[in-house]
């Protein structure tokens, strides 16, 4: 498809380089003309150098052939024109990237005036991810699929889990909750493990299945944490208000720290229920004062990168059960794991991966048969879900005669509602929803599987 990105920050700089691998011709459209000439040096795009809410610029990009335009700048209220223009002009689809909270509020009576084919809140929708990981704390990161049905939950080893230095078989005969390992992550390698595969010490496993049995094996485990109750929050930022209105409405006590005066008084009219403290959420006799070592979760969510590190590793010293960071710099992931902290949130991830799912849907209309899909290991491979369909080879065939692509794994298929963790002798029949999870890339039918 031909797609035109108007922004080359963070995020539209990540989400170029996702959809030029997945094979779409990407114009990027950024009056910043050192960081445009740096992004097309970088990746196999098209840069135009000017304001993308122009006339000119968007017929320069050939917007009016565009099968979506995504703008994705700093500012609301240029995202929202350049999609209206867009759509004026004939692009196919449009997706805005809207941050503030009251044109979020606005925006379902607009969508048809600007034009907007979707949506994108960052913040909110970083919010609902860190909500969902307080919900089931043992998780670090938490992914849905077949509409809820199916969950693909990542956790660490740490070195007194019992599942370490343990090979899948016997895990399977120990723990069967209904449930497959479905990948796992090893210094920087991701593996797609067979039954012999041995676990060790600080890897980063992806389990599937339903919720309850998720929750029944890391009770086995004695690794389940239940539902966090008392949340410390540092930073006020729009994350912040729309985690805390979440969590609160789920019976959750929450305290957020924020630096500023004025803040703290907007914080205390639109959560009444929230307890606001105004102070350096990095000074360490500050929490120790509200007592961050008696909290079920401590969250990171300030502006700083650094400040967000430093904070969350005094948080891990105080035993913190649950600790939650929120990084903009991607190319910190490394340095928070390398540091201890695994649960790490980044706001140009979840909203690039959000549009790339939307884009591959996009390709449903026109044959593709993926139905969900979730970049996963910090996007080193992928959970996708088929639909398996009248064409689809190799239906009723048993598992174990297939032969599969490699670091491919058939992780769950999904029939009438109800949940199977397949073993050899299971099949695919039709209508069932089937999950993938690779490390292949451009993956677009069912079909493209098999080796």
């Amino acid at each position: 498809m031909k797609i035109v990105i108007v922004g080359s920050g963070n995020v539209g700089y990540h989400l170029a380089d996702l959809l030029v691998d997945e094979g779409h011709d990407i114009v990027v459209i950024d009056n910043h003309t050192e960081t445009l000439r740096q992004r097309t040096e970088t990746l196999d795009i098209i840069g135009v150098d000017w304001d993308g809410s122009f006339f000119d610029v968007q017929m320069e990009a050939d917007v009016p052939n565009a099968d979506l335009l995504i703008a994705v700048t700093q500012r609301d209220e240029v995202n929202m024109l350049c999609c209206l223009l867009a759509k004026k002009l004939g692009a196919s689809r449009t997706i805005a990237r809207v941050r503030n909270p009251e044109y979020s509020r606005q925006l379902y009576l607009l969508k048809d005036e600007l034009g907007l084919s979707m949506s994108i809140n960052p913040e909110l929708a970083a919010a609902r991810e860190i909500a969902r990981i307080l919900k089931f704390p043992s998780a670090l990161k938490i992914d849905t699929l077949a509409k809820g049905i199916v969950e693909l939950v990542q956790f660490k080893l740490y070195p007194d889990n019992p599942l370490v230095n343990k090979d899948l078989h016997s895990i399977s005969n120990k723990y069967a909750h209904n449930i497959l390992i479905s990948a796992v992550e090893r210094d920087n390698d991701v593996h797609m493990p067979t039954g012999s595969y041995i676990l060790k010490a600080d890897d980063k496993v992806h389990i599937v299945g339903k919720s309850q049995d998720i929750t029944r094996f890391f009770k086995s485990i004695n690794k389940f944490l239940p539902q966090s109750k008392h949340i410390l929050i540092v930073g006020g930022g729009h994350i912040t208000y729309h985690l805390a209105r979440q969590i609160i409405a789920m019976g959750m006590k929450v305290k957020i720290i924020e630096n500023s005066k004025k803040r703290c008084e907007e914080l205390c009219e639109i959560l009444p229920k929230a307890n606001i403290v105004q102070g350096d959420g990095t000074d360490k006799d500050l929490l120790r004062a509200e007592k961050l070592s008696g909290v079920d979760s401590f969250i990171a969510l300030t502006g700083s990168d650094e400040a967000n590190l430093i904070v969350s590793m005094f948080a891990k010293s105080q035993n913190v059960p649950k600790v939650i960071t929120k990084i903009n710099r991607t190319d910190y992931f490394d340095v928070m794991q390398k540091l201890g902290i695994d649960c790490v949130i980044s706001q140009q991830f979840i909203t690039s991966n959000t549009i790339a799912r939307y884009v591959r849907a996009m390709q449903n209309t026109v044959g593709n048969s993926v139905e969900t899909l979730y970049k996963i290991i910090n996007d080193k491979a992928e959970a996708l879900e088929f639909i398996a369909k009248n064409n689809t080879k190799h239906l009723g065939e048993p598992l174990h005669k297939l032969k599969l692509k490699e670091n491919l794994l058939i992780a769950a298929l999904v029939r009438a509602g109800k949940l199977i963790i397949p073993d050899g002798n299971d099949v695919i029949k039709i209508n069932d929803n089937v999950i993938v999870v690779t490390t292949k890339k451009k993956l677009s039918d069912l079909n493209d599987i098999f080796a």
